[in-house]
């Protein structure tokens, strides 16, 4: 049975846990956006001594398991002298992994844009730079927004693997409880609530965002 009062005693560790993994999450899409986004523009270029190197990398980090990479960015990287915490080892490795991603999110916004608005910013006089800057990024954006927002979303669950190498997010709160306790069922829901409040939170903020870009895009 469920107990209750085990369930509502264990909710400020979990949502200290809960913070952690927001952490992460957050962290790590932020770099994953700005590795992701570079690496979606060198994806379209036409220089095969940037786009090779680039699709090397984004195939090995999307071919390998999200677990193995934590593991040897933060157990093997150190026996060779690599000093990292363990948190940031987990919030570059998810980093990584997630650029892989969100490079190719990002190739295909960009492939969205016509080709007839990038002349009219040629005819304009701008840059190529100004060209991707101000004409092609912003739309390429809008476009992937929802493929970004989910990728957010995948990231919160993801995080939870942290806990295999002993960061205290919400899996891992949840699994100290639950060897203190003896109680799984009651902690594990308790832990898999928190994650469906989290999930459903950004789902509902990303569709308003949404929302907000596609009103101003038709103004």
């Amino acid at each position: 049975m469920i107990d209750f009062q085990l369930l509502i005693d264990s909710i400020p560790v979990l949502l200290r846990g809960a913070v952690v993994t927001l952490q992460i999450a957050s962290l790590s899409c932020a770099l994953g956006i700005i590795l992701g986004t570079l690496c979606g523009l060198g994806l379209t270029s036409s220089h095969k001594l940037i786009r090779y190197p680039i699709e090397l990398y984004t195939t090995l980090f999307r071919g390998t398991p999200m677990l193995i990479q934590i593991l040897f960015v933060t157990l093997a990287l150190p026996t060779l002298g690599i000093g990292i915490s363990r948190f940031w080892g987990v919030v570059w490795a998810i980093a990584f992994n997630s650029s892989a991603y969100i490079a190719h999110i990002i190739k295909s916004g960009i492939n969205s844009v016509s080709e007839g608005q990038r002349e009219a910013g040629k005819t304009l006089g701008l840059s190529n730079v100004q060209i991707v800057q101000y004409i092609v990024l912003p739309q390429a954006i809008r476009i992937v927004l929802p493929a970004l927002g989910n990728e957010f979303i995948t990231l919160v669950k993801d995080s939870s693997l942290a806990s295999i190498v002993g960061v205290q997010e919400l899996t891992k709160e949840g699994e100290i409880i639950s060897s203190r306790t003896l109680d799984a069922l009651t902690v594990y829901l308790g832990v898999a609530i928190g994650y469906l409040i989290i999930t459903t939170s950004l789902s509902i903020i990303v569709s308003l965002i949404e929302k907000r870009m596609n009103h101003h895009a038709q103004r």
